[in-house]
């Protein structure tokens, strides 16, 4: 059985975009500045599948970046045409990331009869003031008419959304998850807006028209999201802006809560409130702690730089984190000594 999921990503940047979105620059975002060749595409590719056991994953290869719908028909034939070989060394299929206002029933064939498996649609919000002001292009009634179209075709629908966006509050932000659910999304993905250089958003910002989320808000705001969509069995993929080079270093970025470990930090806020509880057993103060938890939540459990960890310490004598084969998701059973 494939446990694991891959992405084999190829960036398109800005292709096909005729908007430029007040927060957007994704040269930057994705540290690309043009469409890789052929060629290029080729050795990515084969770089990527000897790093991956094919047998035990489930390998896509993925259109991000761009507006690959935005691309004329043959532009898009001639992408997929260059990954469809991989398909007999353990490609499962492929992932394109595009605008809800570039699907029509002439782009969703094409990408059927090339095995795209699934869409993803940078939505960013279905409240109509914030995709005004973010001059996203298309109203919220465009957005769900394109999930619509692609649930309808048979296509995987994953929906990206923003958070912090101009005029967006968190209220809008929970609607925008409650009509993901409701349009059936199949995954999601959550970006706190970040500030990037070259922006009209660098524009507002230095204008003081627009002051973006605290890391903190953004990681408590995107703790509600996930804990939402998860209570909908929708998978959160992302949390976070991909880290680039240029993100990574600080170079452009002007303000805003990015962080390299942005998924850790939400995981290790939900693990906190879920861990606080423990902190009024206060006829146990004294004594030492041990948590045991699923394997994959240890590390959320100690928390990012073992801030959980350190919360405990202030309380308990002792505190051991151990990993449980019998335990699942954030469920936890402690022993006391």
């Amino acid at each position: 059985m494939k446990q694991k999921h891959f992405n084999i990503p190829i960036f398109i940047p800005e292709l096909a975009c005729p908007f430029q979105c007040i927060f957007c620059n994704q040269k930057k975002i994705t540290g690309q500045a043009s469409i890789p060749s052929e060629k290029e595409i080729t050795n990515l590719i084969e770089k990527y599948l000897k790093t991956i056991d094919t047998q035990k994953s489930a390998v896509e290869i993925a259109f991000f970046g761009g507006n690959f719908t935005g691309l004329p028909l043959a532009k898009q034939e001639t992408l997929l045409k260059a990954v469809t070989p991989y398909f007999h060394s353990g490609i499962s299929g492929i992932r394109i990331s595009t605008r809800p206002d570039f699907i029509n029933k002439n782009n969703l064939s094409l990408l059927k009869s090339y095995s795209v498996q699934t869409i993803e649609l940078g939505i960013q919000s279905f409240d109509d003031e914030v995709l005004e002001k973010s001059k996203r292009g298309y109203d919220s009634k465009k957005a769900v008419s394109a999930c619509r179209m692609v649930k309808k075709m048979g296509f995987n629908l994953g929906i990206q959304m923003m958070s912090g966006l101009p005029g967006s509050t968190l209220e809008k932000e929970m609607e925008t998850a409650f009509y993901a659910s409701r349009l059936q999304a199949d995954m999601a993905r959550i970006y706190p807006v970040v500030v990037i250089r070259d922006t009209v958003l660098e524009k507002l910002f230095d204008e003081k028209k627009y002051l973006p989320l605290s890391l903190n808000e953004a990681v408590k705001r995107s703790c509600l999201l996930l804990q939402y969509f998860e209570s909908k069995n929708i998978p959160v993929i992302r949390l976070g802006l991909h880290p680039s080079e240029g993100l990574l270093s600080g170079r452009d970025i002007v303000s805003g809560p990015f962080h390299p470990s942005f998924r850790e930090l939400v995981y290790s806020e939900i693990w906190k409130s879920i861990l606080s509880p423990l902190l009024e057993e206060r006829e146990k103060k004294s004594k030492k702690l041990t948590l045991r938890v699923s394997p994959s939540e240890v590390n959320y459990v100690s928390g990012y730089d073992s801030c959980n960890k350190i919360m405990l310490l202030n309380f308990f004598s002792r505190v051991r984190i151990l990993p449980s084969e019998k335990l699942n998701g954030r469920y936890y059973e402690t022993e006391w000594s």
